[in-house]
């Protein structure tokens, strides 16, 4: 059986659609669910219309892909019908992801979006607080991530999955701060860096950000760490996300204790298509290595 559970919500499959890719409107979304996907999450969503940066906004490279699309968005009021398309027409859960340049912002769109009644909300806090010093990501500290997990909890009754950023120094103690404040679920990992690709030939950066977030196969060892600590530490279901390209890929990570695998570049690599194939491979790998659920492959890898 490849059904699995998160926050009490049914997948059909272990497979999600990470923010970011096709999750700009409610048919694309629809698109990807009928596709195969166990679950679907929308762009990340502000309070307010976000522009992001000018292209290009990503580039591929031998082992990934860097992306400094900035976040581009049309903000809540604009999205919510966008959501609801999706969570009436998505044969699979719609995940709402949301993030915030501060903690009062994270309450309000969370609560605005929740008009919509997406099945999860996904708060991304790995983007820039404005309110401290130097600007740093709500995810680098336990007691702010913590902070927002409480306002967001208090601010909708739907579930809520924490995505957290690989960038730190330990893992485990932002999940068990979140944890503590009442995440129902971690999302990890955000992409990592960030990093950069240089044009030989222009003698310049590639990105028009110049740097940008890095995903793809490269990411995936470290996803694994991550999620393994995660894991280890707080027992909540995780979205595995980083790298996920295969049925293979997708068993590690939830032998390492995932509840389902997200896929994002994964798309560029093998298509829409891609949700349904490595949902066979993972079958595959299941029976000839006689798991009879996801459930019970989960965090194997923790085992003595």
């Amino acid at each position: 059986m490849l059904s699995t559970e998160l926050a009490g919500i049914k997948l059909p499959n272990p497979t999600v659609l990470a923010s970011g890719i096709l999750g700009v409107t409610g048919s694309s979304l629809t698109r990807v669910s009928k596709a195969g996907a166990g679950a679907v999450t929308t762009k990340s969503i502000s309070l307010k219309e976000r522009k992001g940066h000018p292209t290009p906004v990503i580039a591929t490279y031998a082992h990934g892909m860097a992306n400094a699309v900035g976040l581009s968005n049309a903000g809540a009021e604009e999205t919510l019908l966008e959501i609801g398309y999706a969570v009436k027409n998505s044969p699979s859960p719609v995940i709402a992801s949301i993030f915030a340049s501060t903690i009062t912002e994270f309450g309000k769109v969370a609560e605005a979006v929740s008009k919509a009644k997406p099945h999860l909300i996904e708060v991304n806090i790995s983007c820039p607080n404005v309110d401290d010093e130097f600007g740093r990501p709500f995810a680098c500290d336990p007691g702010i991530a913590a902070v927002v997990t409480k306002k967001v909890k208090k601010s909708t009754s739907i579930p809520i999955l924490v995505k957290l950023s690989p960038n730190v120094p330990s893992i485990a103690p932002i999940a068990e701060a979140v944890a503590k404040e009442g995440a129902d679920g971690i999302t990890a990992i955000n992409t990592v860096g960030p990093g950069m690709l240089i044009n030989v030939e222009a003698a310049r950066p590639v990105l028009s950000n110049r740097v940008g977030g890095i995903s793809g196969p490269a990411i995936k060892p470290l996803a694994l760490k991550c999620i393994y600590d995660i894991y280890k530490s707080t027992k909540l279901p995780i979205i595995g996300t980083g790298g996920v390209t295969t049925g293979r890929d997708a068993v590690e990570m939830i032998m390492a204790g995932a509840s389902a695998t997200g896929i994002g570049t994964g798309v560029y690599y093998r298509g829409i298509e891609i949700f349904s194939k490595v949902s066979e491979e993972i079958q595959g790998l299941m029976d000839k290595e006689g798991y009879n659920s996801i459930e019970e492959m989960r965090g194997v890898a923790h085992e003595e």
